[in-house]
């Protein structure tokens, strides 16, 4: 069995796949580009907050060491180092370091001997190196604080300069300052020396001393994916963790590819319906053209119309359509004229047989009125050649009556009736008397009028039933009842059958492909034109006629009419 074998449903099937693909593919393509390109944002924020923050710790240190340069070029700090003395050196000290802010102002004198430590306590290296006339910039752990602090020398004279000690200014790496580079950088940062997490503006700080190399690296936190660049604060100094929430940052993804496959499952549902309506449109009056030949090809009636639906009007189906009609009334046409030929034809043909069925009552005729006319003739005698006279008249006439309905065209009057009420009458007018079989009746209730020609219709099953009833009442068995049997039957919504079913002698195969041609009859008193004639009625009705039989098991007659007729 074919798969799909409506035009329709493949036409639907394919648009509708091809939609589907394509508004999938688009879908997978716009949510694998975004991700994509959110992904690369990401990275490439990161590296920018890192970018920032490494500048901005370079300002910070470069402001921190133009401050400690200036600071320590004051006269009055000069001034107080000079004394030597702790007490005179350390409220000059705490004043200037309130006023620049550090987290740390160390001052030495010559031989590194401590004048004022605030915040720290003086690097040895680092204030041994701003003695002999350089300046140092050293990171140190202090109560548990790291610190990055940048001693100057503090001198007199330019060339060469008398180095009076040395001043120190610093700031926290602390969570403070982590938090002033989260607001610079939109990141989240932590400071990293020794291997331990010395700063952080997050909670879990645990994964973070993983995070060592140059390269973006992926970290979870606190059930969070984290994407983490590490940037060196000065020579062998501390990290700077620059970190970006790829949770959070792509978590409008999660939003978007739900937004994107609700608009994609109601573009799928409209490319779906508009499929349907494609479909239906293309296949529609292919449909009509395709169901007017399904009922010719059923019925036998080549004179069928296509009658295109309104709606949907499409040139090519069109085009089709008007051309069939045409074909149609063409072979209607031709078998108008066929007909009439082969009625004339045969009418000749039949000529031979008129005259052999004529000769025979003639012959009988002739007998009688040379009885009549002989003298003394008795009045039985008389008569019986009365009533051989009657006889063979009414045979000659019916002769002559056969051969007039088969020759003469069909005038129709078309009217509505009730169809088991006409079978009925010529049921009764054909199987009358009491050697007759009784009929059966299976008649569909409620069955719809029809408008046809109820007198030459009833002629037709007046003429069937009474060669069932010959082909019963031939077999020479005890007849009865059901042994004729008259059905009627919707068979489409705008067609009607009759049947008439004998249990009779049947008929022999070599004869049953001429039971319709003119003048061959089995019987000894048939014209052989009954169903002939029958046949020309019905197809004159728009209706189709056929016989099936078996030789000693009977036949079956079936009729098939429209209901109303296209020239009604």
């Amino acid at each position: 069995m074919t798969i799909l074998p409506s035009l329709r449903h493949r036409v639907f099937l394919a648009s509708a796949l091809v939609a589907i693909a394509s508004v999938a593919v688009a879908t997978r393509f716009v949510t694998a580009r975004v991700t994509r390109e959110a992904e690369a944002e990401l990275r490439r924020g990161l590296v920018g907050s890192a970018d920032l923050i490494e500048r901005h710790h370079q300002a910070r240190l470069e402001t921190l060491r133009s401050m400690a340069r200036l600071v320590a070029d004051l006269p009055k700090l000069k001034a107080a180092v000079a004394t030597g003395d702790p007490p005179t050196v350390e409220p000059v000290a705490r004043d200037y370091r309130d006023r620049v802010g550090s987290d740390v102002l160390i001052v030495t004198g010559l031989g590194a001997r401590p004048l004022a430590a605030l915040g720290a306590r003086a690097d040895t290296a680092a204030t041994a190196e701003a003695l002999a006339g350089s300046e140092a910039i050293t990171f140190q752990e202090d109560g548990g604080r790291l610190l990055e602090i940048v001693t100057v020398p503090i001198a007199i004279g330019l060339t060469p300069p008398d180095v009076l000690g040395t001043l120190s200014l610093g700031f926290a790496l602390d969570d403070g300052l982590a938090r002033q580079f989260r607001e610079l950088s939109q990141s989240e940062i932590a400071f990293v020396a020794g291997g331990r997490v010395r700063a952080s503006t997050l909670a879990d700080r645990g994964p973070l001393t993983a995070v060592t190399g140059s390269d973006i690296a992926t970290v979870q936190l606190g059930g969070s994916e984290y994407v983490a660049l590490a940037r060196g604060l000065g020579h062998d100094g501390p990290l700077a963790l620059v970190l970006r929430s790829r949770t959070e940052r792509l978590q409008f993804l999660t939003t978007f590819r739900a937004g994107l496959w609700v608009a994609a499952l109601v573009a799928v549902l409209v490319a779906v319906a508009g499929s349907y309506a494609v479909a239906r449109t293309v296949t529609r009056p292919l449909g009509a053209i395709t169901a007017a030949m399904d009922e010719m090809a059923a019925t036998g009636d080549l004179t069928r119309k296509i009658q295109l639906p309104r709606p949907w009007h499409d040139h090519d189906a069109s085009l089709l359509a008007t051309t069939f009609n045409t074909l149609t009334d063409s072979i209607g046409k031709f078998q108008r004229e066929a007909a009439l030929r082969e009625r004339l034809s045969a009418l000749g043909r039949l000529s031979t047989v008129v005259a052999h069925e004529i000769r025979n009552p003639l012959m009988i005729l002739k007998a009688a009125t040379r009885t009549l006319r002989r003298e003394g003739v008795g009045a039985d005698e008389v008569k019986e050649a009365a009533a051989d006279i009657d006889g063979e008249v009414k045979r000659l006439n019916r002769i002559v009556d056969d051969v007039l309905d088969f020759a003469r065209p069909l005038h129709l009057e078309f009217a509505s009736c009730d169809l088991n009420q006409l079978c009925r009458d010529a049921a009764q007018a054909a199987l009358t008397g009491d050697a007759s079989p009784r009929p059966r009746f299976a008649l569909e209730a409620g069955i719809a009028p029809v408008v046809t020609d109820s007198e030459r219709l009833r002629t037709v099953l007046v003429n069937i039933l009474v060669n069932a009833r010959d082909a019963v009442l031939g077999r020479g068995e005890p007849v009865g009842e059901g042994a004729v049997e008259v059905r009627t039957s919707s068979v489409a919504p705008d067609r009607v059958a009759i049947v008439v079913a004998d249990r009779g002698m049947g008929i022999a195969p070599e004869d049953l492909p001429h039971v319709f041609d003119p003048y061959f009859t089995t019987k000894r008193t048939g014209t052989g034109l009954g169903l002939a004639i029958a046949r020309n009625v019905i197809d004159a009705l728009g209706g189709a006629l056929t016989v099936e039989s078996r030789r000693g098991e009977g036949t079956e007659v079936r009729l098939e009419l429209p209901r109303k007729p296209r020239t009604a």
